[in-house]
């Protein structure tokens, strides 16, 4: 089989495979370099979710009780893969916030997920170092998180020691077919900037890269669409170690920020979204998210700063898995 694209999902899909027994060959010049580079690694489902999107929500729910039994299966000695089983904690710092985080509650409710309102103070108990502004939380439980770049490392690891399993480094351009003048007929392989590779059955997993191949089946293109996100790291000294012990998700005046701690001792500071078309990071973006983050947390402030990455993200319309069929 081939695998086209080393993301996450690219990634996990070629590792399923060669667990099953068959052999693989995943295909992409800088595995985990994409999108997956730069996520967060929020396993969301609940602070993630947003109004007019109940049809996606069990879904959504479905995937993240899973995925506890996912990192057994792929780590069973506990080899490191970035999994932490971390709730989540809502937080507004002003009255539209406030209303805002209400509102969302509420459909908490309706679905009866498990969201609980905290007072400040029970909230400023469990993050000591929460800053004053801070005037309503909420905790969930059930939202978990995951370093993508440790984990990604851990599938590649993994998948190479089944013995089955083989990265190719290299670009896809096109799929091959039975009959090379019908781009409907059966697809027999790939081709690459260097060389064809037959197979079985080809997965594309190369997200926006998808609709860029020659000889897709019936002129299919997927309805995807380029969103950037910009996103920071910052190294915590000691002296503030553990900075947070929970994933704190927040609306500053209106605007999202996400604060995730990774138990490497950084902090991930996230939660834009541009349709600009810009591919590097964004100089008003990082402004934002400091400014926004350090209002959650003042800490922030002497905090080092050692990343800032953009990538651009394949959306839906609608943010729900699309279908070729």
């Amino acid at each position: 089989m081939a695998v086209v694209g080393g993301g996450i999902i690219g990634l996990a899909i070629a590792w399923r495979i060669a667990r099953s027994g068959r052999n693989v060959r995943l295909f992409d010049p800088a595995p985990a370099r994409g999108a997956t580079f730069a996520a967060a690694g929020m396993l969301a489902p609940v602070s993630e979710y947003h109004y007019q999107e109940d049809a996606l929500l069990p879904l959504m729910l479905a995937s993240a009780a899973r995925y506890p039994e996912f990192i057994r299966e792929l780590s069973p000695n506990g080899e490191p893969t970035g999994y932490l089983p971390t709730e989540t904690l809502l937080v507004g710092v002003d009255a539209g916030d406030r209303q805002a985080l209400a509102g969302l509650h509420s459909a908490h409710r309706r679905w009866n997920l498990d969201v609980q309102r905290l007072t400040t103070g029970a909230a400023r108990a469990q993050e000591p170092l929460l800053g004053p502004r801070v005037t309503s939380a909420y905790i969930v439980g059930g939202d978990h998180q995951v370093d993508p770049r440790t984990l990604a490392a851990r599938l590649v690891d993994d998948l190479i020691r089944t013995g089955r399993g083989v990265i190719v480094r290299e670009r896809v351009v096109g799929l091959l077919h039975a009959d090379s003048a019908d781009p409907d007929s059966r697809v027999t392989g790939v081709r690459t900037e260097n060389e064809e590779v037959s197979a079985e059955e080809v997965v594309l997993a190369n997200g926006l890269g998808a609709n860029e191949l020659e000889a897709l089946p019936g002129g299919l293109h997927l309805p995807l669409r380029p969103v950037f996100g910009d996103i920071l790291r910052l190294r915590v000294p000691v002296a503030l170690q553990p900075l947070l012990s929970a994933t704190v998700r927040g609306l500053v005046h209106g605007e999202s920020v996400y604060l995730v701690p990774r138990s490497d001792g950084t902090l991930v500071i996230g939660a834009t979204q541009r349709e600009d078309g810009m591919p590097g990071v964004s100089a008003g973006a990082v402004h934002r998210l400091l400014r926004d983050a350090q209002e959650l947390l003042p800490a922030v402030a002497d905090l080092e700063l050692v990343e800032a990455t953009a990538r651009a993200r394949p959306a839906t319309p609608d943010n729900a898995p699309c279908s070729a069929g």
